[in-house]
């Protein structure tokens, strides 16, 4: 993932692959057969990753724990900047991401405004396409924040922003002050640790 992520998928060889895991080129070959096959399990791993931190932030109201949001910031980064490249370079596991994020974005909207004629698919796919574009942006987030994105500084400050920017209503206000308060408890601890 990480050569795919700093390479491309073209760039990248089986062979570089093969160094980087400190294995022959044919034990890759004999698991996945093919570069487009590893990158297919890329895909789903990244995929799997996504719908657990989802179901375990979003379903299962973790979001204002910190040390789900400390986990998170601790395995996210390599899948995150894979995912932005892949975003980019495209694929149809990529393409498969997106609109599963846009249809759980969706019923997730739906279900916090029941009575409301808005266009919830609109609103899912646009939501979705700017929180996937601070990732597919990573680089340039990081410069102009003067931090790195994928370090708890920059992912407090960009998630702290992107609360400011989004009306309570919109998300739902249990799961914004959940939200908000966990990010809140994670940036004490960050104080403490770095303090």
């Amino acid at each position: 993932m990480t050569l795919f992520a700093e390479q491309g998928v073209k760039a990248t060889t089986i062979r570089g692959i093969a160094e980087a895991a400190r294995v022959s080129p044919g034990l890759v070959q004999h698991h996945f057969g093919t570069k487009e096959a590893l990158r297919l399990a890329c895909d789903e791993y990244v995929l799997s990753y996504v719908r657990e931190q989802v179901n375990a932030g979003i379903t299962d109201r973790n979001l204002e724990k910190p040390e789900f949001i400390e986990s998170v910031h601790r395995t996210a980064p390599p899948l995150m900047k894979y995912l932005g490249r892949a975003l980019v370079e495209g694929s149809p596991a990529t393409a498969a991401m997106f609109d599963e994020l846009v249809s759980v974005t969706e019923e997730h909207l739906a279900n916090e405004d029941q009575h409301s004629e808005a266009d919830h698919r609109a609103r899912a796919t646009v939501l979705t396409a700017m929180k996937l574009g601070i990732t597919v942006l990573h680089e340039h987030v990081s410069r102009a924040l003067g931090a790195d994105l994928y370090a708890p500084q920059g992912a407090l400050r960009v998630g702290k922003a992107q609360l400011d920017l989004i009306r309570p209503e919109f998300l739902g206000r249990e799961l914004f002050e959940q939200a908000r308060t966990g990010l809140e408890k994670f940036e004490g601890q960050q104080s403490t640790t770095t303090g």
